[in-house]
């Protein structure tokens, strides 16, 4: 693609004022890097995955707020994560940490362990415990 022919369309990048570094040919042909601040097929995707997460998050909520999942599920989704991502940060076996996903067993884990989740998300034990519910 030429520098001139780089797509410059509304995006989520522009929002923030933040542009992407792109590769692009000059007049001679040569490759050289260029900015867009979004290009829309991409913008399209970007806004789709985003609007998928949230409705994660909405359901995760949903689910801890009617006793059928732990705080922990919540907090995954919200700091985009999936077990496996979780269960290496915390340093547990996958099948422990889903373990922890049930309610009768996020009740009875100790602070230590509670520790290592509320570490992970970056918040306090007490927020892993209570800030859904509140």
């Amino acid at each position: 693609m030429e520098k001139d022919n780089v797509p410059q369309d509304k995006s989520n990048l522009t929002k923030n004022n933040v542009k992407e570094l792109l590769y692009a040919t000059d007049e001679n042909g040569n490759y050289t890097t260029t900015l867009s601040t979004g290009w829309e097929p991409k913008t399209i995707a970007l806004s789709n995955s985003i609007d998928e997460i949230n409705e994660r998050i909405a359901e995760a909520k949903q689910q801890v707020l009617n006793g059928e999942v732990s705080p922990i599920v919540y907090f995954m989704e919200v700091n985009k994560m999936d077990l496996t991502i979780l269960a290496s940060y915390v340093g547990f076996w996958k099948w422990r940490v889903k373990r922890h996903f049930k309610p009768s067993v996020f009740a009875t884990l100790s602070d230590k362990i509670l520790q290592k989740y509320a570490n992970t998300f970056e918040i306090s034990i007490e927020e892993l415990k209570n800030s859904i519910t509140k």
